[in-house]
This record gives structure tokens, sequence and C-alpha cells, in this order.
């Protein structure tokens, strides 16, 4: 009988930037125990050193041989740090520099338990850091509910709020549910090819012998977890209720860091496990696009509260996100075209999430005057606070892909050179379509800022300092990529290549 090894080889360097946030989670968990209410402030810097130090070991490790671990063989190994996992993780730690610095008042406007505040908040970029590095369907199942669990007690965590316990409850029973029919399709996937590693995976199902409906239906029912992490339709109930009734900062996080480990995880299933199946996933993704921008933008234009108008534009964004991947399956077969499907999205990723996290900042700030969060609250915003309603403007600019903020316009026209690339004009028509319907509710957002006002100057408050340095790292990036924005399409091209 011959026994096989089970012993796996593991690389602790290729670990470094999830050891290191969740080294810093435990540590201000512990210390919070022994700081005095005073001092628990301590927590925010604390943590954002942590995250710093994530954020300069993946630069390093974005220089050197990309590394594996947890490998059984040579071929196939668990988790892998290359540059494709390092752009996603770039992401993701720069979004939680700024949602921690987005937190610091809150915590104390709104007096939650800071320790576990950023624990949970630190637990859960771990999730989003590994998922992006995971290569078999174990690692990406655990890395999604790593992310997922810390966020329901998150979105939780004003005990005495009723609307705060309701988000969290929507939240956690649709996710349950997108969870479960992810597991069974993992399961059926595993039936077939009769392995977990997505390298693995893509082999077995090329195979002609693995096209059967039973095949395809597995991987169908796979992708269910991920598009709810990424707010696709129909699994986008929950996003409203939940960034609304969470505190503001929790909602940005979602809206940012949560989005963009949900897909990685796509684009892994997909691009990796799952790329000779282009051709059933494609169309799938394609429909899934449409619907989620759509629905997006049409419910967008009722809303009358900043946050849920925020959050169904966040589904929106999400469908414009999901246009590459549903264009990839016409380049099946051609590497450049699916590298470009790739490239597309993590610009439009890298682009997002400086934008949004923006305007969210702006929300907050406004919001320590007018807690309602209500668009009506806006009106006359230039005349008692010009600079913070100029910024609002620009982000929402941005998001409209307007000037003078072309950061958002670039990032649309890659998705657009993605669509024609791939010979699909009908999706590139519908896009066109949502996009004037998005500008629409921007720009009526923008032009309410500088209209006449119905609230006393007096009202106004100070931007705290540390919400008032998020809006600046946003406000800062989003000038320099829509100045030079080549920068992060050449990275966005590195780490697709190296993928």
């Amino acid at each position: 009988m011959t026994l096989v090894s089970v012993t796996q080889s593991v690389n602790l360097v290729a670990l470094l930037p999830a050891l290191i946030v969740a080294g810093t989670a435990l540590l201000v968990l512990v210390a919070d125990l022994f700081w005095a209410p005073a001092q628990r402030w301590l927590s925010v810097p604390l943590s954002l050193a942590g995250v710093v130090v994530a954020l300069v070991s993946a630069f390093a490790l974005a220089r050197a041989t990309p590394r594996a671990t947890f490998c059984l063989s040579p071929g196939a190994c668990s988790y892998v740090e290359d540059r494709f996992a390092v752009a996603f993780q770039v992401i993701v730690l720069a979004s939680t520099v700024v949602v921690l610095l987005l937190g610091r008042h809150e915590l104390a406007d709104s007096r939650l338990p800071a320790g576990e505040y950023h624990f949970l908040l630190l637990a859960s970029v771990v999730g989003a850091l590994t998922m992006a590095s995971s290569r078999d369907l174990l690692s990406l199942l655990v890395s999604l509910e790593v992310v997922s669990l810390p966020a329901f007690v998150l979105v939780g965590l004003r005990r005495d709020d009723a609307r705060s316990a309701e988000a969290a409850l929507k939240f956690f029973l649709i996710s349950v549910i997108a969870t479960a029919v992810t597991l069974m399709g993992m399961s059926l996937v595993y039936g077939v090819t009769g392995s977990l590693q997505l390298d693995q995976v893509a082999t077995a199902l090329s195979d002609p012998a693995t096209r059967q409906p039973v095949t395809s239906a597995a991987i169908v029912l796979t992708l269910a977890g991920f598009a709810f992490k990424v707010s696709a339709v129909p699994f986008h109930a929950w996003v409203p209720d939940t960034y609304q009734g969470a505190p503001v900062p929790v909602a940005a996080f979602l809206s940012v860091v949560s989005k963009t480990a949900g897909f990685a995880g796509l684009v892994l299933l997909l691009m990796v496990g799952f790329r000779p199946y282009a051709d059933v996933w494609g169309p799938v993704l394609a429909v899934l696009a449409v619907l989620t921008m759509t629905a997006g933008n049409l419910v967008a234009l009722r809303q009358r509260h900043a946050v849920r108008l925020l959050a169904w534009s966040s589904v929106a964004q999400a469908g414009y996100i999901l246009v590459p991947l549903g264009v990839a399956a016409s380049g099946y077969g051609r590497t450049n075209a699916l590298g470009a499907a790739e490239s597309a999205l993590l610009v439009y990723l890298a682009i997002y999430a400086a934008m949004n996290l923006g305007a969210f900042a702006c929300v907050i700030a406004v919001g320590r005057r007018s807690p309602g969060q209500l668009l009506g609250d806006y009106r006359g915003l230039a005349s008692r606070q010009p600079l913070l309603a100029v910024v609002l403007a620009f982000f929402l600019a941005a998001l409209a892909g307007l000037p003078p903020a072309v950061a958002g316009l670039f990032a649309k026209l890659t998705v657009f050179r993605a669509v024609i690339d791939g010979h699909l004009p009908w999706l590139a028509a519908v896009m066109a379509v949502n996009t004037v319907i998005a500008l629409y509710y921007y720009a009526t957002w923008a032009f309410a800022l500088f209209g006449p006002t119905t609230l006393e100057p007096a009202a106004a408050r100070t931007v705290p300092s540390f919400v008032t340095g998020a809006i600046a790292v946003t406000a800062t990036v989003t000038v320099v990529l829509s100045v030079y924005p080549e920068w992060v399409l050449r990275a966005a091209d590195l780490a697709t290549r190296a993928h």
C-alpha cells in the first residue's frame, strides 16, 4: 500500500500581510482590556500602525518572487502571494486606513466599544487579504466567512439601536442563504472534478466528459456567495437597510473592502478554476451585470437619504465592475483578452475605492450637524461649509464620470474598452444608458449643495481632524488618478500578467 504524504510546506513570508493584521487585531483587543476609558482612543493609532506596516509588507512582496504556501506538491498550493493577490491586498489595506480614520469620532459619538470595533474590523480585513491569495475552493469559502462573520457584528454593534439590530439580522440571513447555495455548488464541483485546487479543477473541467448539466449548475451555484458579497442582483436586498442601520464607517467598509474581497474571489473562481466553462458563466455574469447596474441606478433615483443613495449607487457600481467578467467569455482562449478583462476590473476597483470612500467621508462630516442624513440637509451646504461642499461635489462628479474628476470617467472607459474588444455592443449600450441615469441623481445632489439653504449657518460644526484627514487622502488620490491615471493601469497590467 502506498502512503500519501499530507505534510504541507509553510512559507510564513507569503502570509506576512495577513499575519500582521491578525496580530494587530489581537493586540488591540488585549490592550483594550488594560486601557482606562480615556485611553481607549489609542486603539485607532495602534490599528493604523498595523495596517500601514501590512501595506508596506504587501508592496515589498510585490517586488519579490511569487511565494506559495500550504503546498502538498509543487503544483498544488492553497495560498499564493503573487502580484495579482498583492494588487487586491493593496486596495483592501489602503481602504482600511481610510475607514479607520473615519471611525475615530464615530466611536466617541456613538459610544461604540473601541477594542471590539477595531478587532472585528481587522479580523474582517484578514479574510479579505487571504481571499486574494486563496487557490482552492475550501480556502475561498473560509476566507468568505472570515470577511462576513465579523461584519455581521460590526453592523449591529450599536446595541441600543433597534434599526442597527434589524440591519445586522437582514445581513446575516441573506448571507446564510447565499453561503449555503455556494457550499452546495462547491460540493458538486468537487464531486465532478475530484479536487478542491483551482488549477486541478480547471484541468478536470477541460475534459469533454465533464460537459454535463450538473457541472454547469454547480458552477452557477458556487457563484452565489460571491454575488452576495459584491451585492449583485438578486443577492443585493440587504444593502440599503444594512448601510443605513450600520455606523457610517462600517457602511463605507462594506461598500469597498468587503466588495473588493468578493471580486477577488470571483476573479479567482472564474479565471482560474472555471475558465474552461467561460461559455457558461460568461453570459450569466453579463446578465447579472445588466440587472445589477440597472436596479441600482433606477432605485437610487427615488432615494432621499444620503447613505441609502450611496448604498444603491454601490450596487450600480458593482454592476459596472461585473461587466469585464461578463465580457471575458468572448475572449476565452485568448490570454490577452482575459488579461484585459481582469485589468479593467482592477482599475475600476482601485478608482472606485478612492472616490466612494471620499463620498462617505463627506457624508460623515455633514452628519455631525445633520444626523438624519436626509438629502434636504445638504441643500445650501456651500453657504455653511464651502470647502466641504466643493469636495463632496468633486466626489459625486467622479462617481458620475464627469470633469474635473475624470478618474471615474477613465474607470468607465477601461470597462467600455473591454466590452468593445469583447464584441458585445449591446452590453456597451446598456452601460451607457445606465451611466446617463446615474448622472441625474449624482448631479441633482451636487447642484443642491450650491442652492439656497434652509438651515442656519450657525448650526454648522467643525469637521473632526481624523475625518478631515480621510477626506484629504481620498481627494488627493482621486485628483492624482484624474491627472495621471496611467500608473494604475500599468500596475493592473503587471498584476494580471503575473496572474
